[in-house]
């Protein structure tokens, strides 16, 4: 018996001194910064930044400051209070982006898209869009099932119960991206949030021959190029019958809005024009 115990604490010790001299030869030792990084950024691990999440993100900053730049990193969430931060904590200037804010790029309300049909299985976009089904005659617009105010972590998203379209609530976005990632018809995209919040973009996603998409929608964009012709900045491009803004380029003159003969181009926080009296 105690030969047994003998032998039993002998193999525990070898086992002890094996395990300690191991720890200690392939030990990694973490950047401290790695952790200063963390306790800058707001934790909510939406993945907008690009990675997994923010000790992810962290050690990329870390990475990043040892090469001497941390150019293309940047916490959506955070904004430019946690850049700020981060920078102070590894001794290095950083990059303050514009702020970005998502748009949702449809206006196939249903006065403006008639009902088709009645999808009637999984109410998840995702779902409706994989058996390329939908309740209208349009194949490029929202579904309206709510994948992005699910996905959204910030409440910045609801679904509007009279147009059947969600609305972004500028305040409380934070331009992670989920919502873009969680849309199976990419018809929500970050955009620039602009001077006073204001915006001109194309409101539709149709990239159908002018026919087709106005008999599916009569706010659809037909791929006229008025728009393009008009914009003296070069803003505007119409690829595949769908006009596209380039937000880096637009001045927000609006001359294109007016232009535009369906009203697919919108402007956002603009204010109100006065009608001249004759």
């Amino acid at each position: 018996m105690m030969i047994a115990v003998g032998v039993l604490g002998c193999v525990a010790l070898v086992a002890a001194v094996v395990l300690y001299t191991v720890s200690r030869k392939f030990s990694v030792k973490e950047d401290e910064r790695i952790g200063k990084v963390l306790s800058c950024l707001p934790g909510a691990n939406c993945g907008g930044c690009g990675y997994a999440g923010c000790q992810a993100l962290a050690e990329a900053f870390v990475k990043g400051a040892d090469k001497g730049s941390i150019a293309g990193l940047s916490c959506p969430v955070g904004g430019a209070e946690a850049m700020a931060k981060i920078a102070e904590v590894l001794g290095i200037q950083a990059e303050t982006g514009e702020p970005r804010v998502a748009v949702v790029r449809c206006n196939g309300s249903c006065e403006h898209r008639p009902q088709v049909a009645v999808y009637d299985a999984l109410a998840t976009c995702a779902s409706m869009h994989a058996t390329c089904a939908g309740e209208s005659a349009c194949g490029y617009g929202c579904l309206g099932c709510g994948d992005c105010v699910r996905a959204c972590q910030f409440g910045a998203l609801h679904i509007n119960a009279l147009t059947g379209l969600p609305e972004v609530d500028e305040t409380r976005c934070t331009a992670c991206g989920s919502c873009v990632k969680a849309c199976p018809r990419h018809i929500i995209t970050l955009r620039k949030q602009g001077p006073k919040n204001r915006k001109v973009y194309v409101r539709c996603m149709n990239m159908d021959k002018g026919a087709v998409a106005r008999k599916a929608c009569n706010v659809a964009c037909i791929g006229c190029g008025k728009c393009a012709k008009v914009c003296k900045f070069d803003a505007i491009t119409v690829t595949g019958h769908l006009a596209s803004v380039d937000d880096t380029k637009c001045r927000l003159c609006t001359k294109c809005v007016d232009e535009c003969p369906t009203g697919a181009l919108c402007k956002v926080n603009f204010p109100i024009k006065k009608k001249q009296e004759a």
